[in-house]
This record gives C-alpha cells, structure tokens and sequence, in this order.
C-alpha cells in the first residue's frame, strides 16, 4: 500500500539543509520470499554524516561527524552549532586530514570555542588502529575513538575504545547520553547499492540496508529494498513510481521509507536516488491508533541514503 502524500518528499527537503555540513502494512510472505536477479556486493561508500544531540556546558547543542574518503584524501570533520534551535547560527568546526597525511594525524587534540555560551570544547581522537569494514569505507568500524570533552565530561565518545578515551581524556562520562538525531550515507554503485546503520536511534543494533534496481529492458524497471538480506519492498514499473513511500516492518516495528529514484530511472551515468527510513508509522495510522499523532519515543530520528549510479 503505498501512502501518497503531498509532504512524502519532506524529509529530502531538511537532509539537504542537514547534510550540506537531519495498523500499518506489513510485508507480505510473497514479497519476503521474492529475490532480485542481481547479486552484486555492496557500493562503495564514499561518506557518511552522522548528527548528534548532545549536552555542552549545560545547553544542547547539535553535533555533526562526517567522514569522507576519495581516491587520494580521507578525512574526518566535527562541527558544533551554536544552539540546537537555531540552525543557521555560525557553528565551529575541526577538520582531520587521515589521508595524504596518515601518521601524525591519525592522533591527536584540539580545543574549539563554542559561541553563544558554549565555552572550550576539547576534541580528541585516536585512529591509529582504526579497522574499517572496506576498503572504500570512510568511517571505522573499531579500533578507535573520538571523544567530545566539555567541563571534564565526556559529552560525544564515537568508536569502541572507550576505555583508551576516558584515561587520555581523565574526563567522566556525562549524566546525559548524546542522542543521534540523524544519520546519511552516500554510496556509489551500478545497481546494488549498500549501508549499515540503526533504524532506532535508542538501541545500538544496527542493520544492513540494501537497494538494487533493474533498469534493462525489455523488462519493466523495477527495484528491491532489504533490510538484513530479506526483501521488505518490491516496487515494479518504476517509470510510474519513481517518487513514494511504504511502511514496513523492521523487528516488528514500523519503518516508512520514502523514495525519490526519478534520476536513476530517466538519468544516465551519474545520477543520484534519494532514500529516507523513517522510524515510526505516519502520523495518520497513528492517528487510526488512537494515540492523537503522538509518536513514540525516538522516532524522530532519520537514516538518509543518497545513491549514485555509476557505469
């Protein structure tokens, strides 16, 4: 059942204002047993922009961490706004080049000051051991650490290492946990597409993410979305939609997604599709529910996927 609404392309709308650095269907036996035809390994992500909510010097304030890898460079950029609600405030911002330049810059510190009453922010970060799932990946899978100190706690630690953090740091953890609000990948492929990320930003359980079109003919286009390796949205006659959304369900809960593949489909080369996962039911089946539109907890956050197809 696909829910056509007016505001379904929203939240590509704030992903570009973010990320320029935020009872319901389910899936049917039939189309869970459905396989697409190709088999293709995951793209390869070329970055990925993960925003955070965490506590400074008593006041919340947004935090991004992008990390970006190309043939020649791979770095890492923090940023911090100046308040949580005011988004086109002047944020202050740190960048690591890990890449022409590997050995003195995969450890190290800085001190950052935050306007609008932030105070001193320390950044620090060790990634000498740093493992990361591919070669193309830009962001680490274990091994490292990077760690946000304000007022002698810890506000921000990204990577495993905690223990490494806290004794270099000598700062405690803070009272309140950083919240992820949102988090987008970019990946490159020619019809398989992959990512890895949470779908509920209060659990640490993350899930594969893959898409995979078919755009030869004489076949009609069609394209695949799984969840963990199982088929959860199976969408024929892309020349017709090319922009929706569907909600599915995840660990029985419902994730919308939302699509905008209208490059892929009438684009060559080079051109990009648009994902968004949506934790949470669209606020008129929650209405149905009767819970008045209220979501639960935690499912503001959003997943974005920009994809680009490559030949």
């Amino acid at each position: 059942m696909l829910h056509k609404r007016s505001k379904s392309l929203e939240p590509f709308k704030k992903m570009e204002e973010r990320g320029g650095g935020n009872n319901c269907p389910t899936a049917s036996d039939d189309s869970a047993t459905v396989r697409p035809p190709y088999s293709s390994s995951s793209a390869a992500q070329c970055s990925t922009v993960s925003v955070y909510l965490a506590k400074i010097n008593g006041a919340s304030r947004l935090v991004t961490a992008a990390w970006n890898k190309s043939l020649i460079n791979q770095s890492f950029t923090i940023s911090i706004d100046s308040d949580d609600t005011d988004n086109d405030g002047p944020a202050v911002t740190h960048k690591v080049e890990l890449k022409p330049w590997p050995f003195w810059s995969k450890k190290g510190g800085k001190s950052l000051d935050v306007v609008g009453g932030g105070g001193r922010v320390d950044v620090f970060w060790d990634l000498r051991s740093a493992k990361f799932a591919g070669s193309s990946s830009p962001e680490p899978a274990s091994g490292y650490y990077v760690a946000l100190v304000s007022n002698e706690e810890v506000v921000l630690l990204l990577g495993d290492a905690k223990k490494d953090a806290y004794k270099r740091t000598k700062s405690r953890p803070s009272l309140e946990d950083a919240v992820l609000v949102s988090r987008r990948e970019s990946v490159l492929g020619r019809r398989a597409f992959g990512a890895r990320t949470r779908l509920d930003a209060r659990r640490s359980k993350e899930h594969d993410i893959g898409v995979e079109i078919a755009l030869g003919v004489p076949r009609d286009p069609e394209m695949w979305v799984t969840v963990d390796g199982v088929v959860l949205l199976h969408v024929k006659s892309l020349q017709w939609k090319f922009r929706g959304n569907e909600t599915v369900q995840v660990d029985q809960a419902p994730v919308q997604v939302i699509w905008d593949v209208h490059d892929w489909v009438f684009g060559g080369p080079g051109s990009q599709a648009a994902f968004v996962f949506k934790p949470g039911a669209p606020p008129e089946i929650e209405e149905d529910d009767g819970r008045n539109g209220i979501q639960d907890e935690g499912t503001e956050f959003c997943f974005f996927l920009q994809a680009w197809r490559m030949e």
